[in-house]
């Protein structure tokens, strides 16, 4: 498994391109290369080693299923709980991850195959984007 390559997978949410080179998925979606990219990790004690969590949300990060949270650095993490997609992120501990399609247009199968360099799975589906909330050290916003 290379952590460079571009992976098209069915994640817990909707079909996506998952890789551990974030300015490779800004290329492919045509945005700007400094742009945070959520970041999908296999565990509580891998988001761990990327931020802290604030004592006052840790139970509701814990619980949480199909959420992607901001936390207060600005950077975005969901952590897995869908075991088919986890199989598969448990070989990496964390990628980042972006919908499979071109900012802003809806999904296209052509264009996802042709972008991505390996292909896992065939049942690719558009499901619910994941719900997201902007944590601070005190508060939650719910932004989708």
């Amino acid at each position: 498994m290379n952590p460079n390559k571009i992976y098209l997978t069915q994640t817990d949410t909707t079909v996506g391109f998952l890789s551990q080179n974030k300015n490779k998925l800004n290329q492919i979606k045509k945005r700007p290369l400094n742009q945070k990219i959520l970041r999908e990790v296999d565990s509580l004690d891998t988001l761990k080693s990327f931020v802290r969590v604030p004592n006052r949300f840790k139970n509701k990060i814990r619980r949480a299923k199909k959420t992607t949270f901001i936390y207060p650095n600005g950077e975005s993490f969901r952590v897995v709980k869908d075991k088919k997609h986890l199989e598969f992120l448990h070989k990496f501990q964390w990628m980042y991850s972006t919908s499979a399609n071109l900012t802003g247009e809806k999904f296209n199968k052509n264009f996802a195959i042709k972008k991505a360099d390996i292909i896992v799975g065939y049942n690719f589906f558009e499901g619910e984007p994941s719900t997201i909330y902007k944590l601070s050290k005190t508060k939650i916003k719910k932004v989708r």
